[in-house]
């Protein structure tokens, strides 16, 4: 499975950490909030391949992974 890499709007706090907010497909049409941030932490993507920053997310009350790789962004 190839990496569809999606726009992320989030906030940068001063302490260096990132919140996702709200995710946007390729299509630029759909957007989805974040409802709550689970777990923060390094981890590899199993399924799509790579390394980064995994956070753990509800989404429409559905837990995913969501990934930031070198200030790009991934769903698994």
């Amino acid at each position: 499975m190839a990496k569809q890499y999606i726009a992320v709007t989030a906030q940068h706090n001063p302490d260096g950490t990132t919140k996702p907010l709200s995710i946007r497909w390729r299509d630029g049409r759909v957007y989805y909030s974040v409802d709550r941030v689970m777990d923060v932490r390094q981890a590899a993507a199993l399924k799509a391949g790579g390394c980064g920053i995994r956070n753990t997310c509800r989404i429409h009350g559905r837990q995913v992974y969501l990934f930031e790789e070198e200030g790009k962004w991934f769903i698994e």
